[in-house]
């Protein structure tokens, strides 16, 4: 199981820490943001597929800011892919 931190861009969120074991996505963390929806997110994806979850949060929108939380945490898993 590798752990991982992302610092996301253009969100309320300040750092994103998340575990991929065997392409499977595990404890998700958002530190900062809409407390709620950040919880909710982590929950949703627990247990997917790490191409799952990118798939499905890539390009998600926050309020016309190009970006978002979930979309973060899709970019941040696509680096973690390619480490």
């Amino acid at each position: 199981m590798a752990a991982y931190s992302y610092q996301p861009r253009g969100v309320c969120s300040s750092q994103i820490t998340f575990e991929v074991d065997n392409g499977i996505v595990r404890n998700v963390r958002f530190t900062r943001g809409c407390n709620g929806n950040t919880q909710g997110i982590g929950r949703l994806v627990e247990g997917m597929n790490i191409d799952e979850v990118i798939s499905r949060l890539k390009g998600v929108d926050c309020g016309g800011r190009g970006t978002s939380c979930p979309d973060q945490l899709a970019q941040a898993l696509e680096l973690a892919k390619q480490q």
